[in-house]
């Protein structure tokens, strides 16, 4: 009967010892021997690692772009937001000069006012201004700016006014063309906010674009003088004896941000006649 040799297993640890030793000791011969092999495997390696630390740098330089561009975009925003106050300032500051102008070269009693709301959106538009009867303003006082008109009082309280501006269906002011001298009514048809009619103006009267219009002196209200608007556009319907006037107003109520009360009492005077209802 044949003897067998029994077979050593694979899968001892001792063999994966072996193995493991000598497979280092072949790359080290290889490592020592093999110098140009080595070479190349560096280079390799290094064209690797050089390639990876290019991306990660690049991905830096990208983010640290990023960052940066919000850092200008918030002080971009900064310097807007600063830029606007500073010309708002500015305005006003313009605004009340030209007004404190006004108050010393007007003989009438005069109290400047702050326009703290403005409703101007509807027909029966309104301004609010922080002075009231503790400051001597009351019910029928004109409003002025240094521009022209703005309106009248129409209520007050001690500390508070209510105006009733000339963009009111409301609102009726007599005016005076110059320098033909025609005299109409000075409404508002409830349509734009940058226009204003005169009515009453009759064919013959030569006025045209670009001329000047003030209160006349038949105002219970406003003194003489004061502007209006300017001539915008005239046309003569066919079968009316009267002009089709148009005006800019003289102030811009969106833009202003503080007026002038004068501190008048409307004298008694018959009222101004109401323009017929628009063809």
């Amino acid at each position: 009967m044949p003897l067998s040799v029994p077979m050593a297993s694979p899968n001892r640890p001792s063999d994966w010892l072996v193995l493991s030793a000598l497979l280092l000791v072949a790359t080290a011969i290889m490592v020592t021997q093999n110098q140009p092999l080595v070479r190349t495997l560096r280079a390799h390696a290094l064209g690797w690692t050089a390639q990876v630390e290019s991306t990660f740098a690049w991905m830096g330089r990208y983010l640290r772009v990023l960052e940066r561009n919000k850092e200008l975009r918030r002080e971009n925003i900064r310097l807007s937001s600063q830029v606007a106050r500073t010309r708002a300032v500015r305005q006003r500051n313009e605004e009340l000069r030209r007004l404190l102008h006004l108050t010393d070269s007007s003989t009438a009693s005069l109290q400047p006012a702050r326009i703290v709301t403005k409703d101007l959106f509807q027909k029966d538009n309104a301004l609010t201004l922080d002075v009231g009867k503790a400051d001597g303003v009351e019910e029928g006082m004109p409003v002025v700016h240094e521009s022209g008109i703005v309106g009248t009082v129409v209520l007050a309280t001690e500390h508070y006014a209510q105006v009733m501006p000339f963009l009111n269906t409301d609102f009726r002011v007599p005016g005076t063309v110059l320098p033909p001298r025609a005299e109409g009514i000075v409404r508002w048809d409830g349509e734009r906010l940058d226009r204003l009619r005169l009515d009453h103006i009759v064919q013959t009267e030569p006025v045209q674009p670009g001329q000047e219009v003030v209160t006349s002196g038949h105002s219970d209200t406003f003194p003489p003088g004061r502007r209006i608007g300017t001539v915008d556009s005239v046309a003569a319907p066919p079968g009316r004896n009267e002009l089709r006037v148009f005006l800019r107003p003289a102030v811009q109520l969106y833009e202003i941000s503080h007026a002038v009360v004068l501190l008048r009492t409307p004298r008694a005077a018959p009222q101004a006649r109401k323009s017929a209802p628009a063809p």
